[in-house]
């Protein structure tokens, strides 16, 4: 990869990694799913500007509402009910074995022995930072961010059966779909009253959270990655996703003052380790299983 490149994948792997610090200040500011809302309007505003990709009404809306409304609906939700963003940040790439079961199900893909050992071997994470739940992580929270994790992965099979397709363009026709339906479930669980006092009273904070989340780490880093994904094969690009999570749990503890347990410490590291073996177990085996045989 050419350093330019190189460049431009690490800002993206920083601004989808701060992006967990700025949602939990948008969170101190705004209701969960008014803080969507907003979010989607801001990222849909550039839909004057760029062309709508070449698909079906039904696929675009299926898109939008996996990848985009489900995904954050459970996010911004399990971060307001007491997920750390740093542990999000982490245990929202538990998407990775939700993409290859929701693949082998539904488009008939062959898991291969290293996902099925990096997925048991992230589950043994996920379990030990579950069972550290209590002043600083709940339950809940995980549950919902697990949830969020699976909307992703529906999204991104969906996307496979689409082909190519542009995806700067895929993201910013499909950030239609949210807001009314965030709207909606603003008005039944956070009530008028809430969003009247949220708005009017709305701070530079959030403010400046909304403008980073719907710009920065959506138009953004969107744009960045189907740049970099346009010019080199996706097993090149996709590794750099694996820094995301490194990044925001550094940035929480320094910004947020986050800190984990020594057992969620040993989750987070089994959790990076599964997903380190899904990406590179399988190509490691046939490079010792070659080197054996020569």
């Amino acid at each position: 990869m050419a350093p330019k490149d190189l460049l431009l994948a690490l800002v993206v792997i920083v601004a989808w990694g701060l992006n967990f610090v700025v949602i939990r200040v948008g969170l101190d500011g705004l209701p969960p799913m008014l803080l969507g809302a907003l979010r989607f309007v801001l990222a849909a505003l550039p839909v004057f500007f760029v062309r709508r990709p070449n698909l079906p009404w039904r696929w675009l809306i299926a898109y939008g509402a996996t990848i985009s409304l489900g995904q954050f609906v459970f996010l911004f939700q399990a971060m307001a009910n007491g997920m750390p963003a740093g542990l999000a940040s982490l245990v929202l790439q538990s998407q990775a074995f939700f993409t290859l079961a929701f693949a082998a199900l539904f488009l008939g893909e062959r898991m291969r022995g290293a996902s099925l050992l990096g997925l048991l071997i992230a589950g043994g994470g996920l379990l030990l930072i579950g069972l550290q739940t209590g002043h600083s992580t709940t339950l809940l929270g995980i549950v919902l961010t697990l949830i969020a994790a699976s909307m992703w992965a529906m999204g991104n099979v969906l996307t496979r059966k689409f082909g190519k397709v542009n995806l700067m363009g895929l993201v910013i026709w499909g950030s239609l779909i949210p807001p009314i339906p965030f709207f909606l479930l603003s008005l039944w669980l956070e009530g008028p009253q809430r969003i009247e006092h949220a708005l009017l009273n709305i701070g530079m904070s959030s403010v400046l959270a909304l403008l980073y989340l719907a710009l920065v780490a959506t138009l953004l880093g969107y744009g960045l990655w189907s740049r970099l994904l346009s010019r080199y094969p996706a097993g090149q690009v996709a590794p750099f996703s694996l820094l995301v999570p490194v990044v925001g749990l550094s940035s929480s503890a320094v910004l947020l003052g986050e800190r984990l347990s020594t057992l969620q410490w040993a989750g987070a590291a089994l959790v990076m380790l599964g997903l380190l073996v899904n990406v590179f177990g399988g190509k490691l085996w046939q490079r010792l299983q070659g080197t054996q045989t020569a």
